[in-house]
C-alpha cells in the first residue's frame, strides 16, 4: 500500500469533474457525486436521477490484480441505480477499510463477514457502470485508458455472452479474483462476472482511437 495521501486528490473540484466525465453529460449532470476523503467516500453533490459517479481507485479492482495498490489509478465511474444500490456498498466498505490502513486480506475478510451478516445487498439485475472518461488512468499497461461500459452479472460462463470470441467486442472477468487458482477464496462471496464492452466515443462525444489503447 502507498501512503494514504497518494490515493487522495488534492483538488476536490477536479475530482468532481473527473467523476462526472465517466458518463455523457445527459446522465452525469444529475448524478450524485462522491469524492474520496480520509475516512472513505463522501457525498460532494446530491443528485436526483439515481446514478452515482465517483473516481475509483486501484484497490476497488480484483484482489489479485498486480496493480492493486497503484496510487496512479484514477478511474472515473458512473453507476446506474441498480449498481449504485448493490455494487457501490462493496466499494464504500473497501474505501473505509483502506483509508483506515487495512490490508487487502483484512478487506476481503470484512467483505465475507458483511455478506454473511446480510450487511451487503445481493447483486441487482441490470447493474452497469459507465467508464467513458477521456481523463481516467486505469492501468500502467498500454494506453492507460479505454472508453467502455461494464455490466455486473450472475452469469457463470462468459461464453454465454460471446466474451473473448474472435471479433467479439465483449470481454469478461470475475469480479473478486482474476486467477482461477484464487477462486476458492471467494467461497463466502456471491459470484459476480463482469462484462466489459468497449465503446467508440469518449463521454464528451469525441472519437476514441481504439488502435492506440
Amino acid at each position: 500500500m502507498a501512503p494514504i495521501d497518494q490515493y487522495l486528490m488534492a483538488d476536490r473540484e477536479a475530482e468532481i469533474a473527473l467523476a462526472r466525465s465517466a458518463a455523457p453529460d445527459a446522465i452525469s449532470r444529475d448524478a450524485t457525486i462522491l469524492v474520496l476523503g480520509r475516512h472513505g467516500y463522501e457525498t460532494a453533490v446530491q443528485g436526483k436521477n439515481g446514478f452515482v459517479c465517483f473516481v475509483g481507485r486501484s484497490w476497488e479492482a480484483a484482489f489479485d490484480w498486480d496493480e492493486f495498490w497503484n496510487p496512479k489509478v484514477k478511474a472515473a465511474d458512473c453507476m446506474n441505480p441498480q449498481a449504485a444500490r448493490s455494487i457501490l456498498p462493496i466499494i464504500e466498505l473497501r474505501a473505509r477499510m483502506v483509508m483506515a490502513g487495512r490490508s487487502n486480506t483484512e478487506v476481503l475478510s470484512a467483505l465475507k463477514a458483511a455478506y454473511g451478516n446480510k450487511h451487503l445487498p445481493d447483486l441487482e439485475s441490470g447493474a452497469m457502470d459507465y467508464m467513458m472518461s477521456k481523463s481516467s488512468y486505469l492501468t500502467d499497461q498500454g494506453g492507460h485508458n479505454m472508453p467502455h461500459v461494464m455490466f455486473y452479472t450472475r452469469v457463470k460462463d462468459g461464453k454465454d455472452w460471446g466474451s473473448g470470441a474472435e471479433g467479439s467486442p465483449i470481454m469478461s472477468s470475475p469480479y473478486w479474483f482474476f486467477s482461477p487458482k484464487d477462486q476458492p477464496q471467494t467461497a463466502a462471496l456471491p459470484p459476480i462476472l463482469v462484462f466489459l464492452v468497449a465503446v467508440p466515443n469518449w463521454s464528451d462525444g469525441t472519437s476514441a482511437d481504439m488502435h492506440s489503447h
